[in-house]
């Protein structure tokens, strides 16, 4: 994205001063009061998204004894949305103002997660009602995600800004995912898995008080040029994701992550409460401790890529996620030292993401103007969630197929494949950050 810059007429060169052609210093972010309003609201809002993320499958798991399979299709539920949805809403949210949808997303929500615990305390809640309400959440989860991540580069304004912008956003997402777990499990243990929804619920309205107060204008979107068409708009966004030699290869790679991450994970939770006997309060603290490595990572995430050749950095963070996974099928002993091999494998993985998830966030924004902005966010949430669901779906299936341990191991040595690919990328070749595009 471009900044516009409308200034006074033309001078002569006799008045023309080299210094004044140098363009102004943009205004550090702590200055810009709409965007931590932003961030402060999706602070509270991504912490109760983590107490959702678990509390939802323990639901499953504890009130409902679900089986792999069925753990495995309510993660699919959840994600799906993003294969079907994500492309759909890119087009429309290119079309409207980003802000009004998300007021619309995060409203939806909250009544969607506050409905669980009415309905399981008026006993009114089995696992279809759970399956059909997660699915249900997940497609406002879609239209929120794919509008977020385009109205940022609305709020933060100078391209120069968005490695900082995506760290410190990076860094809000990783500090949910250290708190929530914890915060889940303790809330789960304290007043059973579908109460502790509540917590999510509030945070989103939290979340649409803080987007209401927000005053950066957004610029009406250009209508749709004559003869333009839904599919031809579509047909438009995935051209130039797949069409551009930095956007293709991080799209091809994005749905193998999710999957290897989402198919561990579900996993996991049915392997640690059935085979190692984890109570959902030391499920959290795994999940708690571990994710400091995310925190860690969007951190430091600034200077490393300051430090550091981009596409390295690119390269050794998406290894991390993809090898850490074989950690969890070698661990054994006592639960403590379960607990910290649990650990250290996903605070790999955290560690990876949470560089990672800034140096493609910062890319996929540099390299795409704004009035594609939405439909580039959609495809790759397709991509990425649409390899998450079918890793959720497909991870509860393999679980049941070999037994919880034997499926992680699947898994894991899949996912450790993906190294081969990743070093053959030209993102991982990358000095810096491109210019931006027009």
């Amino acid at each position: 994205m471009t900044t516009t810059v409308i200034g006074p007429g033309p001078r002569t060169q006799a008045q023309t001063d080299p210094a004044d052609e140098q363009p102004p210093a943009p205004a550090p972010l702590r200055h810009n009061r709409d965007f931590l309003k932003f961030w402060s609201g999706e602070t509270l809002s991504l912490l109760g998204t983590q107490v959702t993320t678990l509390a939802l499958p323990l639901t499953a798991v504890i009130a409902f004894d679900a089986t792999p399979e069925q753990v495995g299709l309510l993660r699919f539920l959840q994600l799906v949305p993003y294969l079907g949805l994500a492309l759909l809403f890119g087009v429309l949210v290119d079309r409207m103002r980003r802000r009004r949808v998300m007021l619309l997303a995060n409203g939806a929500r909250m009544v969607l997660i506050g409905l669980i615990p009415l309905l399981a305390a008026t006993h009114h809640l089995d696992l279809p009602v759970l399956l059909t309400l997660a699915c249900a959440i997940g497609v406002f989860s879609v239209l929120f995600d794919v509008s977020w991540m385009s109205f940022v580069p609305t709020l933060v304004k100078d391209p120069k800004h968005y490695v900082e912008a995506n760290q410190k956003l990076g860094v809000t997402s990783s500090t949910a995912d250290v708190a929530g777990p914890g915060l889940a499990g303790l809330l789960v243990g304290a007043l059973s898995a579908p109460t502790a929804l509540l917590a999510d619920a509030f945070s989103y309205l939290v979340s649409l008080v803080t987007l209401l107060t927000i005053r950066t204008p957004e610029p009406r979107p250009a209508p749709p040029a004559q003869g333009r068409h839904l599919g031809r708009e579509l047909a438009e966004g995935l051209r130039w994701v797949f069409g551009d030699r930095v956007l293709r290869p991080l799209a091809l790679v994005a749905p193998f992550c999710n999957f290897s991450m989402v198919s561990v994970w579900t996993m996991f939770v049915l392997y640690a409460v059935r085979d190692q006997h984890l109570t959902p309060t030391e499920i959290g603290i795994v999940f708690s401790a571990s994710s400091v490595g995310g925190l860690a990572g969007a951190a430091l995430s600034g200077r490393v890529v300051k430090r550091f050749r981009l596409g390295t950095v690119y390269a050794v963070s998406m290894a991390a996620i993809f090898a850490s996974p074989l950690l969890i099928p070698l661990a054994d002993g006592s639960k403590p030292v379960l607990m910290a091999v649990f650990v250290a494998s996903f605070f790999i993985g955290y560690l990876g993401l949470g560089v990672a998830g800034v140096v493609m966030v910062s890319l996929r924004q540099t390299l795409t103007p704004q009035p594609l902005m939405g439909r580039m966010n959609a495809a790759f949430r397709t991509l990425l969630f649409g390899g998450g669901s079918l890793g959720g779906l497909l991870g509860g299936v393999i679980g049941g197929a070999l037994g919880l341990r034997e499926g992680l191991a699947a898994i894991a040595v899949g996912s450790a494949l993906m190294l081969v690919p990743l070093a053959l990328s030209p993102v991982s070749r990358l000095r810096e950050l491109p210019p931006p595009t027009a």
